[in-house]
C-alpha cells in the first residue's frame, strides 16, 4: 500500500504493543454489553412494563422523591467531605514523615477491604447513643445513629479512600521545584498552593469526589444498620429497590432504579465535564 493510499485512509494501521485490533475491540465490546449494557437494557425494558403514565406516579411518589432526595443528599454532602479531608490526609502522607506513617496509609484501604455489613454494624455501635462517640453527642443533643447524619458518617466512612487514593499518586509527581521556584519570587505559601499545587490536584480531586459520589449513592450494607430506616426520613433509595422486590413490585423497583440510574449518570456527566475543564484550563495555562 503506497504512502499516498494510507494518508487517504480515514484511519492509520498502526501497530500496537497487543496484535489484532479487530479481535481485542471484539472482545471488548462484547464483555461490556455482556456486563453492563444488557442488564441495564433488561433494567429498561422491565420498567417500561409499567407504562409511562403508572411510571411517572411510581417515581412521583412521596416515598420514592424522599428516598431519591436522601440518597443525593447525603452522598453529596459525604463526598464533599471527603474531598476536603481526603485531600488533607493525601497531603500528610505524600509531605509529612512521621511515625506511624505506614500505619496511617494502610488504615485508609480498611473500608476497601471491610465488607460492608460489619462497617454498618460498627458504625452504629460507635454512633449509637450509648456508643463511644454517639454517648457524648447525645449529652449534647445531638443524635447521629438512626438519622440522615449516620447516614453521612457511613458514606464518608467507604467514599474516603477513593478520594485519597486519586489525589495521592499526583501529589507524589508533582515537582517541588515548582513550589522552590515560586517561593523564591516571593510567593506566600498559601499563594504556592492556590497558584501552584492546586490547579495541577484539582482535577484529580474531582474525579476522587465523583468516585465517592457513585459509591454513595449505591451504598447499601454500611447504611441500613445506621439509618433507621424510617420512610420519608432515613429511607434511602437502595433500599426501597430492595423493599419493592421483596413484596413482589418489581415493575415498581426497576421504576425507582432506573430514576436513580439517569440522575447518578447524568450527575457524573456534569462532574466529567467539570473535570475535562479543569484538565484543559490546565494544560493551557
Amino acid at each position: 500500500m503506497s504512502a499516498s493510499i494510507v494518508s487517504r485512509l480515514p484511519f492509520r494501521p498502526t501497530h500496537g504493543v497487543i496484535p489484532g485490533f479487530g479481535i481485542t475491540l471484539g472482545i471488548t465490546l462484547a464483555w461490556t454489553a455482556l456486563i453492563v449494557l444488557i442488564p441495564l437494557a433488561g433494567l429498561f425494558l422491565k420498567s417500561a412494563t409499567l407504562g409511562w403514565d403508572a411510571f411517572i406516579n411510581t417515581i412521583q411518589s412521596p416515598r420514592v422523591l424522599a428516598s431519591l432526595r436522601l440518597s443525593f443528599g447525603t452522598a453529596f454532602a459525604a463526598a464533599v467531605v471527603n474531598a476536603v479531608f481526603g485531600l488533607l490526609v493525601a497531603w500528610v502522607l505524600v509531605r509529612y514523615e512521621f511515625p506511624g506513617r505506614r500505619a496511617v496509609d494502610a488504615l485508609v484501604d480498611i473500608p476497601f477491604a471491610l465488607p460492608t455489613a460489619i462497617a454498618g454494624i460498627a458504625l452504629t455501635a460507635l454512633w449509637a447513643e450509648n456508643g463511644w462517640l454517639g454517648a457524648p453527642l447525645a449529652a449534647l443533643g445531638v443524635k447521629v445513629a438512626f438519622t440522615p447524619l449516620g447516614i453521612v458518617m457511613a458514606l464518608i466512612f467507604i467514599g474516603l479512600p477513593f478520594v485519597v487514593r486519586t489525589v495521592q499518586p499526583v501529589l507524589q509527581d508533582f515537582h517541588k521545584e515548582f513550589e522552590e521556584a515560586a517561593e523564591s519570587l516571593g510567593a506566600t505559601r498559601w499563594q504556592v498552593f492556590s497558584r501552584v499545587i492546586w490547579p495541577s490536584l484539582m482535577p484529580a480531586t474531582i474525579t476522587g469526589f465523583a468516585l465517592a459520589l457513585a459509591r454513595g449513592l449505591g451504598e447499601y450494607g454500611s447504611v441500613i444498620f445506621i439509618a433507621g430506616n424510617l420512610p420519608g426520613i432515613s429511607e434511602i433509595a437502595p433500599l426501597l429497590v430492595v423493599i419493592k422486590l421483596e413484596e413482589f413490585a418489581y415493575a415498581e423497583a426497576t421504576a425507582i432504579a432506573v430514576a436513580l440510574l439517569v440522575a447518578s449518570f447524568l450527575l457524573l456527566l456534569l462532574i466529567n465535564s467539570v473535570q475535562h475543564w479543569a484538565e484543559r484550563r490546565e494544560k493551557g495555562a
